[in-house]
């Protein structure tokens, strides 16, 4: 596929996910950003390094940007804390190499990663890691994904 291709299939994919969808692929982001940058530290490729983790961060930055406070203050705010404390361990690996603060980052990535994928099973009942997982089915089956309750 060409890049122009790639491009517009990304363009296609994020136009039309849901929500949900749409959470998972900033989780997934952040996720292969901060390992790239991790192994292009182990290779001392720094710009390389440096881009991927000013990636990741901006997609966690997204993150903290998306929340509304105004459906579940509460629980927005501890979203926005940990999301903060992502950003900062990023950053310091970013500017100190240093492999435990990417390391940290990137288990708390994947754990919230996990712990949205279980959410949108339990709500959906469709495994988004599924081939079958689309937007269409799950408006198909269960509605409008609403974490209101």
């Amino acid at each position: 596929m060409t890049r122009h291709g790639s491009d517009e299939y990304l363009r296609n994919a994020v136009l039309t996910a849901r929500p949900e969808q749409l959470q998972m692929m900033l989780y997934d982001g952040a996720i292969r950003f901060t390992r790239q940058a991790r192994e292009a530290m182990l290779r001392s490729q720094w710009e390389v390094s440096c881009d991927r983790f000013i990636r990741a961060q901006q997609i966690v930055s997204e993150m903290q940007n998306g929340l509304r406070p105004e459906v579940n203050p509460t629980l927005c705010e501890q979203l926005a804390s940990l999301y903060g404390f992502i950003h900062r361990r990023l950053v310091d690996a970013n500017v100190a190499h240093d492999l435990a603060a990417v390391d940290e980052a990137l288990q708390i990535l994947e754990h919230q990663r996990e712990t949205w994928r279980m959410l949108v099973e339990k709500t959906s009942g469709i495994d988004p890691d599924s081939p079958g997982f689309s937007a269409e089915r799950v408006a198909d089956e269960r509605g409008t994904f609403s974490l209101q309750g």
